[in-house]
């Protein structure tokens, strides 16, 4: 008995990938009790070391008046008549249902946010650039305005980008203690490049690039707003995470939602390669990849949904109802 007894978490870890319909046991009694379905929803939202470990320190980091902010943020739901996200149930509801079993108060969605058409023009030397290449044939990456690798990862980046033999413009922040763009290039790269890839180290009109018609994937750090951008246009998704909400946002959209295919980073230190990142955009680029055709299907059908006339609308008046109904 107790040889079987030891075998509990190897059969609780089998019981959970296998997701049996029935299970039989005998002198088990332990087995019920690991074979009950998990209180959560089934996900591929899936942490790694090096990923677990930065959220745990950054959750647990005291800020302000020595509050925590896992602390913060678990008061302010235990404090509340109500929790509401910027989310739609389509997309997210799996995980608003949890939340809401887990507080026993009600979670009001708002929808999502859908990015306005930009009403400016694309600046003359950017267009210039993306003019002549053929439709959805460069590679697009723009990490936002906070991220700033370190030189490694910043050079393993753009060696990625050429080594897929696209054409590509990166805006990306000059990396940890460099003071330019330029001087953060590796030896050689500008020449070996020249006229078909371009690092840009200011501010870029990101949503004109998104719509331009030769642009046909896009390299992200999985900030909200960059997402939202994307997915109402139709480049593919290459997911680079770097910190907090970036992370589980990238395994939504390429997990569970299947839009985008997510770089491949190491295990324990979390560290890419530039074989990685040409592997991930060559895999959203290949016209006979399945991964492509898959991820394409999806990012089609999501763009259509997020376009789909009234639904902002439609979630906003929803919203004011439910809120309405709370003051009985």
């Amino acid at each position: 008995m107790t040889a079987m007894d030891l075998t509990k978490p190897i059969i609780e870890a089998y019981l959970c990938d296998l997701k049996p319909h029935f299970v039989f046991f005998d002198f088990t009694y332990w087995l019920p009790e690991v074979s009950a379905s998990p209180s959560f929803p089934p996900s591929s939202i899936k942490l790694h070391s090096h990923e677990a470990r930065g959220l745990a320190a950054a959750a647990a980091k005291k800020c302000g008046s020595g509050i925590s902010f896992l602390v913060r943020q678990l008061l302010s739901f235990s404090g509340s008549d109500a929790i509401s996200f910027k989310a739609c149930t389509e997309m997210e509801g799996p995980f608003c249902k949890y939340i809401e079993k887990q507080f026993d108060k009600p979670v009001i969605l708002a929808g999502p946010v859908v990015p306005e058409p930009p009403n400016s023009v694309l600046d003359e030397h950017i267009a210039n650039f993306l003019d002549r290449f053929e439709a959805e044939s460069v590679v697009f990456c723009a990490f936002g305005s906070e991220c700033i690798l370190d030189q490694n990862q910043f050079q393993e980046l753009i060696l990625g980008l050429e080594l897929t033999g696209l054409p590509f413009l990166a805006a990306l922040k000059a990396p940890i203690g460099a003071e330019t763009i330029d001087s953060a290039l590796p030896e050689g790269f500008s020449d070996r490049v020249k006229g078909r890839g371009f690092v840009y180290g200011n501010w870029i009109q990101q949503q004109l690039i998104l719509k331009h018609h030769s642009v046909g994937c896009f390299v992200t750090h999985c900030g909200s707003g960059s997402l939202s951008e994307a997915l109402i246009n139709k480049c593919q998704l290459v997911l680079l995470p770097n910190v907090g909400d970036q992370i589980i946002n990238s395994r939504l959209m390429g997990g569970d939602l299947k839009v985008g295919v997510e770089v491949e980073k190491g295990e324990e230190d979390g560290l890419f390669t530039r074989e990685g990142v040409c592997k991930a955009v060559k895999a959203v680029t290949d016209d006979d990849s399945e991964v492509q055709k898959e991820v394409r299907t999806n990012h089609t059908k999501w763009r259509e949904f997020l376009s789909s006339e009234r639904l902002e609308d439609s979630y906003i008046d929803g919203f004011i109802q439910k809120l309405h109904a709370l003051l009985g």
